[in-house]
């Protein structure tokens, strides 16, 4: 017994190490730390998609453009018809994170000229622990259940149910994970004020807490909620629209994949003609109803699978619609 108490000991000093290093608080907080670094350092579990080793062909530059540009070198393209960025900025969204209002989003989108989009941004998605949440499981039915714990089927799903393309090989999806981990939120995205730091450094037995309290100023899903087009398409939503916003929201939702037929062969520019046809079609029970499109989103047609997305009330409000329909119909 006694010849193998030294190789006990041994794995007791690895064991121990081990312990320490999962609990082992980062030594230095600033607002560059990622998010998850201080959150490890706490104790918390690491994410199930989190990286370990990159398989072979799999880098995160391939990553970057397969999100970009839908392919990385000698590699078919995923998608005929979108790449991620059609519809998910990479950039966050708002000022404060812990605020899902659409106008809110809108307005930061316009004070840093990023396009307004019915998809939640990839900036913070790896800091997310569910997705495809609330009434996508009313358009993708049971497909939505791997998902909704798991970032690499949702990629999945994305890849092969939204943008209608091929589903990734699995070095495409390791790249594509390794590139959205460039895109985890930082501390200074949080708004914690940072005298507060330093307590994020301490080995304590709050840790519980102070993972909680770090992870209550930003959003661990991103809510979806589909809402109908009003019954009277006259009436509309009965709200008073406001044509200087509408206007933002057709220049940075509508023409982001309309104009030059960018990701739609339905084609728009900010001339008259393509906003009077929009006006003519608002209050009308036709194809053309931008109220039919915005919350129905649009199917694919014979030839071409590639579709319109619909926006959930996180995304356009009641409201928002009536101010692009004010400023269509604007004389």
């Amino acid at each position: 017994m006694k010849k193998y108490i030294p190789f006990l000991l041994f794995l007791g000093t690895i064991w121990c190490s081990l312990a320490m290093t999962e609990r082992k608080a980062t030594t230095v907080v600033n607002g560059d730390t990622p998010v998850w670094e201080v959150l490890r350092g706490l104790g918390e579990k690491a994410p199930n998609h989190e990286i370990t080793v990159l398989p072979k062909k799999a880098s995160t530059e391939i990553g970057r453009r397969i999100v970009h540009f839908g392919s990385a070198k000698s590699v078919r393209q995923q998608s005929a018809h979108f790449v991620c960025t059609s519809c998910h900025n990479t950039e966050k969204e708002f000022a404060d994170l812990r605020d899902n209002d659409p106008q809110k989003r809108l307005d930061y989108a316009i004070e840093h000229n990023l396009p307004f989009l019915p998809g939640s941004p990839l900036y913070g998605v790896v800091n997310r622990s569910s997705f495809y949440n609330g009434d996508y499981e009313k358009k993708y039915g049971a497909l939505v259940e791997p998902t909704r714990n798991n970032l690499r089927e949702a990629i999945q799903l994305c890849a092969v149910e939204c943008s209608q393309g091929r589903e990734l090989k699995n070095w495409e999806l390791e790249s594509v994970l390794s590139y959205l981990w460039t895109l985890e939120l930082k501390m200074e995205d949080l708004k914690i004020p940072a005298e507060n730091y330093n307590k994020y450094t301490e080995n304590t037995e709050d840790a519980a807490s102070l993972i909680a309290e770090i992870k209550s100023y930003y959003h661990e899903d991103s809510p979806a909620h589909f809402v109908a087009p009003p019954e009277d398409r006259k009436a509309g939503y009965g709200l008073e629209g406001d044509a200087s916003n509408g206007e933002y929201i057709y220049k940075l939702s509508c023409l982001h994949c309309h104009e030059d037929q960018r990701y739609s062969m339905f084609d728009l520019n900010d001339g008259k003609l393509s906003r009077n046809l929009l006006a003519k079609h608002f209050p009308r029970y036709s194809y053309y109803s931008s109220y039919q499109m915005i919350r129905y989103g649009a199917p694919s047609h014979p030839g071409k699978s590639a579709y319109m997305p619909q926006f959930t009330s996180e995304k356009m409000s009641n409201q928002q619609v009536e101010d692009l329909r004010a400023y269509l119909t604007k004389k």
